[in-house]
């Protein structure tokens, strides 16, 4: 079951949807009756549809395996209210936060499985958040943005940067985009800040991404890596591209994703096994 919610952020609305974990799963351990929350961060003037409606299989299919799923549209994105652009990453990490304290608050969560998954700059956001939000135990890269502000200015072409920083805004695919947007993507650094969080990480990244170069997956995993506590596991899926839109990488992205939170969740109840 799914539906479609509003979740007030400040004087905007976060315009999200949820699904439900499918009744037929069956889980053990502790938090048997609980269920892992995962949320979904979509990239750069995307949306919760994502590009040939890639969030919106992934919730399904991840829903069906017994996780709570929330999707959402950034503020000024798909159906929310606000404009994007106008604000920066900080707004982006506020955003994300406000979308987590719903989820927790659906009841029924075990709070030990909260996992955030951002594609392309939804990455790099679910990134900054979970190393500034101690609630979010794993963390999941679809083809992650590693330097925002290159990564986005490639995008949208330096023009797009200069006429913000002369004009005070600068048009791009229809979003109007401010220097304050273009400031904030220079400020923060998730490959410096990555050796902050200690919970799991899976890194996914295909090597014929136009977008974001697929050797981020390498040096995310490097980074990961050198942390005291955490795993990290990376996944190339060769000709991939950006948004996985064949339904051969499409399947790979997903299946992966499905087997590696499978895995932790059986490490887990092993664990539990043996405390008890």
């Amino acid at each position: 079951m799914e539906r479609q919610i509003v979740i007030n952020h400040g004087e905007e609305k976060i315009t999200a949807s949820i699904h439900y974990p499918g009744e037929t799963v069956k889980r053990e351990g502790r938090c048997k009756d609980r269920v892992p929350l995962i949320i979904i961060c979509h990239g750069f003037v995307g949306s919760r549809i994502g590009v040939d409606r890639l969030f919106v299989k992934a919730a399904r299919e991840l829903a069906s395996e017994g996780n709570l799923v929330v999707r959402f549209d950034y503020i000024g994105c798909g159906e929310s209210s606000g404009e994007y652009g106008q604000e920066g990453i900080d707004s982006m990490i506020a955003q994300t936060r406000t979308v987590l304290d719903y989820g927790l608050s659906c009841g029924d969560i075990d709070p030990t499985r909260v996992i955030l998954i951002g594609h392309s700059l939804g990455g790099a956001i679910a990134l900054l958040t979970a190393v500034r939000d101690r609630r979010v135990k794993k963390l999941i890269l679809w083809s992650s943005v590693g330097y925002p502000f290159n990564d986005i200015v490639k995008i949208t072409g330096r023009n797009v940067y200069d006429e913000a920083q002369e004009k005070g805004v600068a048009d791009y695919l229809g979003y109007g985009f401010t220097p304050v947007f273009f400031d904030s993507l220079g400020t923060y650094q998730p490959f410096q800040e990555a050796i902050k969080f200690s919970g799991d990480v899976l890194v996914v990244h295909g090597t014929s991404d136009d977008a974001i170069p697929v050797d981020y997956a390498f040096l995310f995993q490097k980074v990961f890596w050198m942390r005291p506590e955490g795993r990290c596991d990376k996944e190339i899926i060769f000709q991939a591209d950006h948004t996985y839109s064949s339904g051969e990488h499409r399947s790979q992205l997903l299946l992966k994703t499905k087997e590696w939170l499978n895995q932790l969740e059986a490490v887990q109840s092993d664990w539990q096994h043996w405390m008890i």
